[in-house]
């Protein structure tokens, strides 16, 4: 924020103006700001391009269209839109105070220049600049710890209408899961656990993204994710395959961390849990708790996919659910078919594989 102490930049285009009072270098260098001159828009915009200012004073009459036209290129220029831009003009002109408007000023000061006025609207401005720039940097880190899906739920929620209820859908789920995990945290520092968790996690992170989910949670050392386009189990079984791949590709030579995964379709409920105080939009239903089984059933390496997903998947050429396998899988009553999800090319060679070892 604007304070005592803290010298702001600002750079200021004026022409001549004979003997019509003050400058506005005149009144902001005693006031404690750090004034730049330039001597025309073009000599403005290169400062304004290689120095770095906190707010501009622009004189919008003496350089004709030309001056108006540097308060949209300065606004235009990253790192400035949400820079003060103030510009100078006589009392009674009123066209150019509507082209200043137009081309992104925040303020027009009449001439003669009034030092209280100038101080005054230039600190207002300031302050909100200020203040815009925190918003955008506390929305910045919040960000990063929310699901784009979850930004926008909540900036499409008007100011009175509240949050969606509880709906039901269709969705894929896929959990992730670091195998060992906790025999590996009692071998390995905390510090250099943490880094390498920290960078499958991102790798699986960027996969989601890529083929079009969004992750729903965090697991400590896995992840939950969703997927509800019209092509979800491939879309989920793509990423799968390429968090396996991007897995053994950032494998340490000092430990391993193997990756399992468990892949299931079906319905969900999604909406807000919890209170006022703390809400968390998620999914919920036995979908979700067969998929996380699915991933407790994965060896490393391995990617477990469910009936519903193989399903869905004999449709394409791209996969293959092989080694079927019966599991009694814990909260169901009956022992259910698991697969081992596989890139078709790599089955096949395989296949081939044993089918020369057998002859």
């Amino acid at each position: 924020m604007v304070g005592a102490g803290t010298q702001r930049r600002v750079l200021v285009l004026e022409g001549d103006h004979g003997d019509s009072g003050p400058t506005a270098r005149d009144i902001l260098e005693p006031s404690g700001f750090g004034v730049d001159q330039a001597r025309d828009p073009d000599e403005a915009l290169t400062l304004a391009r290689r120095e770095s200012f906190d707010a501009f004073v622009l004189d919008a009459e003496s350089f004709g269209a030309d001056g108006i036209a540097l308060c949209r290129q300065i606004r235009d220029e990253p790192g400035y839109y949400l820079s003060p831009i103030l510009l100078t003009a006589e009392a009674n002109d009123r066209a150019t105070w509507q082209k200043a408007f137009a081309a992104g000023c925040d303020d027009l000061l009449r001439r003669p220049l009034e030092p209280v006025v100038v101080r005054a609207r230039l600190v207002n401005l300031l302050e909100k600049a200020d203040y815009a720039q925190e918003l955008e940097r506390v929305r910045a880190n919040l960000a990063r710890y929310v699901s784009p899906r979850l930004r926008q739920i909540v900036q499409n929620a008007g100011p009175e209408d509240g949050f969606p209820p509880p709906q039901s859908q269709h969705v894929c789920i896929l959990f992730s899961d670091i195998r060992g995990f906790t025999a590996l945290a009692q071998t390995i520092p905390p510090a250099r656990l943490f880094a390498a968790v920290s960078q499958h996690l991102g790798s699986q992170v960027e996969a989601v993204y890529a083929h079009g989910g969004y992750v729903d949670k965090f697991g400590g050392d896995g992840i939950m994710a969703v997927f509800d386009g019209d092509a979800m189990a491939h879309d989920a079984c793509a990423c799968a395959l390429d968090m396996i791949e991007a897995n053994a590709a950032i494998q340490g030579s000092e430990f391993e961390i193997p990756l399992g995964i468990g892949i299931h379709e079906g319905p969900v409920v999604a909406g807000n849990i919890g209170s006022g105080e703390h809400l968390d939009y998620t999914v919920i239903g036995n979908t979700v708790n067969l998929a996380a089984r699915l991933c407790g059933w994965a060896s490393p390496g391995d990617i477990v996919v469910s009936e519903a997903v193989r399903g869905v998947l004999r449709e394409t050429d791209a996969f293959a659910c092989v080694e079927p396998r019966e599991a009694n899988v814990r909260g169901l009553k009956e022992a259910i078919t698991l697969y081992r999800l596989e890139n078709r090319e790599g089955a096949d060679a395989a296949q081939e594989g044993s089918d020369v070892a057998g002859s």
